[in-house]
């Protein structure tokens, strides 16, 4: 909810960088009108850490005027896909937010964790709220 944030681990598997986007964060944004310069979006900060101790946040400003910022998880909504039919994971056939870990200079991480970035909103369903985490390359 508003303010609110969680931490996820991987257990004995890590994220590491690949080639392209190598984690995508699904809330549950939808375009109003299905207008997709219009989203109706509760927007998370993405942090990441190889240990649980140490974070990187990639940068997300939610307030940019010029359009979304590609660095905060919460403004495409998922696509619907069978992932049985799937070649690839990606965003193209899944939808989501997608996160490189080159953007941080980072080899591979264990944990993510968002951060709700409301300031305001009433009862549970305000804030961010959390579909899952997919990951495109893990060892």
């Amino acid at each position: 909810g508003a303010g609110g944030e969680i931490t996820l681990g991987f257990g004995d598997w890590a994220v590491f960088d690949g080639p392209g986007p190598d984690f995508i964060v699904w809330e549950n944004p939808f375009w109003v009108g299905g207008d997709e310069s219009m989203p109706f979006a509760e927007l998370g900060e993405v942090s990441v850490s190889a240990d649980g101790e140490q974070w990187v946040s990639f940068p997300c400003d939610p307030l940019r005027e010029d359009g979304f910022d590609s660095g905060c998880a919460g403004w495409r909504p998922r696509m619907e896909f069978d992932l049985c039919t799937l070649d690839v994971i990606g965003p193209e056939a899944m939808g989501g937010d997608i996160f490189d870990l080159a953007e941080l200079q980072l080899d591979s991480i264990r944990y993510v964790r968002i951060r709700d970035l409301s300031e305001s909103g009433r009862g549970m369903a305000a804030g961010f709220d959390l579909d899952a985490v997919g990951v495109i390359h893990a060892q």
